[in-house]
């Protein structure tokens, strides 16, 4: 696929992890990006210098969520992707309200990838078959569930369904996937005993980094075919 001047790629997400690893990559090929992030990282500046767009906004409530949209489209009036990478990883405890805790993950998982990819569905269309694309991020434990982290895995299961519905709603010109990770990296304290515990979980036995995310990512955009489809990205883990 040829990428000059190509329309902007929204990444939720975008300042640490996944969402910075691939921003940078589009960057780096000179794919215009829009990061959306709710509270200041080291890494905006950096962004920035390489040419990004960075825009706040606060996803805790539908109106920021309506005012974001907005945004996006007073910079960009059309689209190239929309990457759905912001998250939060909230377990159940006997310190917040079980409510609080389905709420907030309903608002981050659901509702905030289901209202943007109505509000920004006019910048998607519009640039021909298969011209845009939707991802979704969503969580191997999707298809196993969470005993400690239920509402999280509830949230991103309804992401993981609305991917099917939008790739039926959007179709031809808009291709919507979902890429279901496990253990793609470590946080920096997580001790040894964790990270032997956590590598002999899957087949690969290895935390392979965010790189196996961005080649997903530029396959699927790259396709002019592929839809609708959850993409697991787990080192095997589902057969041990």
């Amino acid at each position: 696929m040829v990428y000059h001047d190509s329309a902007p790629v929204l990444i939720t997400g975008g300042a640490r992890r996944i969402g910075l690893a691939l921003a940078i990559s589009f960057l780096q090929r000179s794919i215009p990006v829009i990061i959306a992030y709710r509270s200041d990282y080291p890494a905006l500046a950096e962004l920035k210098r390489l040419g990004a767009t960075c825009l706040q906004g606060d996803f805790s409530t539908h109106e920021g969520i309506y005012r974001f949209a907005e945004q996006v489209k007073q910079v960009a009036p059309k689209l190239r992707a929309v990457i759905h990478n912001a998250s939060a990883w909230l377990a159940e405890s006997d310190t917040v309200p079980p409510e609080q805790v389905m709420a907030a993950m309903l608002q981050i998982h659901v509702y905030t990838p289901y209202l943007f990819n109505q509000l920004l569905e006019p910048c998607l269309l519009g640039q021909g078959h298969a011209g845009a694309d939707i991802i979704h991020i969503t969580d191997y434990v999707v298809e196993k569930g969470s005993d400690k982290h239920i509402a999280y895995a509830a949230s991103k299961a309804a992401l993981d369904n609305m991917t099917r519905s939008f790739a039926r709603k959007l179709a031809p010109e808009v291709k919507v996937n979902a890429i279901a990770p496990a253990l793609i990296m470590f946080n920096p304290g997580d001790d040894e005993e964790y990270r032997q515990r956590a590598l002999e979980k899957s087949l690969m036995k290895i935390a392979p980094g965010e790189g196996e995310i961005v080649n997903l990512v530029e396959y699927l955009m790259n396709s002019r075919y592929v839809t609708g489809r959850t993409h697991a990205v787990d080192g095997g883990r589902p057969l041990r």
